[in-house]
């Protein structure tokens, strides 16, 4: 691939407020530029092996030259390198970006420009304040306060609704020059600190006390807004409200390529989210059982899949020794967990049994057929399987044929990001969606550490279990468990997350 620059807008904050387009270009930079005002979080979209350069300006400390930036910009293009340059906020409002695209145009780079959202427009829209109103502001400008004395103060000051950007640490001055030039000193002003984000502050008042209000208060990074539209704000109810699972770190043990649904519904709750494969998904050792069963699918009254992986496996089989479903015309299907069947539908295929309680047991239980003398495949991970499911279903008199449809295999080494952060002691929950992930999780482990060390690594982490036997295997393993979900899913999963009190 031939060098390109990206030069991205990261919005006000986390992965929320991100563009879709900003997160992909993040999930494939090779090299990443970034501001200071970057959320930390952004910096772990990136791939592992991507090259991250600090480039950020601070008022009163030693920063990067432009002119160094716009030099790493072309070099690495240069370079063949996919380069996302990451700006706070939009790159085109006060982000000298077109001093970038001059160098990289000089250059003859490629590069290509993503808008993000400006905290001009979100700072007031999260503090309720509207820009523009039909009887109080029918216009509004947006300035940089970092060097008041350039601005033209007359013609600010005739402008309805003004925000101020960059302006904390010239707050007495810009006040100066607003009444100087006719504003009145009990026009109301809002300065909004850390938009968007947990930390979020309003200092509220008018033009005389907002100073003595903030006597002593860091005012960066802030967004002023002055003009009588300040006063349409609720002031004493906060737009930016905490989400149940802000400021927690949670490892997620699964499938790396199941992972990431269960992530997304962490992360809609506010949570930070580290992945830790814990279980590699592979063909079984051997296909001869299952095609020798598939070769005979009319002999079966029942087929029985317990999981997704279950149901991919199994019915890619089928299409590869070149049958389709209508090889199951006398055959019943009954699945175990929604998941389950929400996978099988996706085939065209709709389940005639579901149990209610989301496990094996239950499928047993509620079975809606006499299993005398009924004869059931049940294609299953090779090892470590649903002994208690067969052993059940044979005691009511049924003919259990296992087969190993798929291999549910231990990675090699733990993910060295989710390590780091246990050692760290950065994590806050660990969760757990089936036995195998316990157990994986344990043995990858004690690859790394000795009992002592694990128990004091995971002394102050909650671990969470979806269900009953997995719980089981947390207490033999682990020795203790400390939730699980009372609907055996990943939504129930999410749900028993959330409403959990930290201590």
């Amino acid at each position: 691939m031939q060098g390109k620059v990206y030069l991205v807008g990261a919005g006000i904050g986390g992965e929320e407020y991100l563009t879709v387009r900003g997160k992909q270009l993040l999930n494939t930079a090779e090299v990443l530029i970034y501001d200071a005002l970057v959320n930390e979080k952004l910096l772990k979209l990136v791939p592992q092996d991507c090259l991250k350069i600090y480039v950020g300006k601070r008022g009163g400390q030693l920063s990067t030259s432009q002119a160094e930036i716009n030099q790493l910009l072309v070099a690495y293009c240069l370079q063949d390198k996919q380069v996302v340059r990451l700006k706070s906020g939009d790159p085109f409002i006060f982000g000298r970006a077109n001093e970038e695209i001059a160098a990289l145009q000089q250059a003859n780079c490629d590069f290509e420009i993503i808008p993000g959202i400006s905290s001009a427009l979100a700072a007031p829209l999260l503090a309720g304040i509207p820009l523009t109103d039909k009887n109080l502001s029918r216009c509004f400008v947006v300035v940089s306060g970092h060097q008041p004395e350039q601005l033209n103060w007359s013609a600010l000051s005739g402008v309805d609704t003004i925000v101020i950007l960059m302006g904390g640490r010239s707050l007495a001055q810009i006040i100066q020059h607003l009444i100087a030039n006719g504003r009145s000193p009990n026009e109301s002003i809002a300065i909004i600190r850390h938009c968007g984000s947990l930390q979020q502050q309003v200092f509220w008042g008018t033009l005389s006390d907002i100073v003595e209000k903030t006597a002593a208060r860091s005012l960066s990074p802030v967004v002023m807004v002055i003009g009588k539209v300040v006063q349409l704000s609720n002031q004493d109810s906060p737009q930016v409200t905490a989400m149940p699972l802000a400021n927690k770190t949670i490892l997620v043990t699964r499938a790396a390529e199941q992972s990431s649904k269960f992530t997304t519904l962490l992360q809609q709750q506010g949570a930070t989210v580290i992945e830790m494969p814990a279980l590699a998904i592979a063909p079984p050792s051997s296909w001869t059982a299952l095609d020798q069963a598939i070769a005979n699918l009319s002999q079966f009254q029942w087929l029985i899949l317990t999981s997704a992986n279950g149901v991919d496996y199994f019915f890619n089989r089928l299409t590869t020794l070149g049958y389709d479903a209508r090889a199951l015309g006398g055959v019943k299907i009954a699945v175990v967990g929604r998941k389950t069947a929400a996978v099988l539908q996706t085939r065209q295929l709709n389940p005639d049994f579901i149990p209610p309680n989301f496990i094996a047991d239950s499928l047993v239980a509620n079975f809606p057929e006499d299993l005398t003398g009924q004869k059931v495949l049940f294609p299953r991970v090779e090892t470590g399987g649903r002994e208690i499911l067969v052993q059940e279903l044979t005691s009511q008199g049924a003919s259990v044929i296992e087969v190993a449809a798929y291999q549910s295999k231990c990675p090699e080494q733990i993910a060295p990001l989710a390590w780091q952060a246990l050692q760290q002691q950065r994590i806050d929950i660990v969760t757990f969606a089936s036995s195998k992930t316990v157990q994986n999780f344990d043995q990858l482990l004690q690859q790394q550490a000795s009992l002592a060390e694990i128990k004091l690594i995971l002394a102050n982490v909650c671990l969470a279990s979806i269900g009953p036997q997995t719980s089981k295997t947390c207490q033999e393993l682990l020795g203790r468990i400390d939730l699980e979900a009372s609907e055996y899913t990943l939504e129930g999963l999410t749900q028993v997350i959330t409403n959990y009190k930290f201590g």
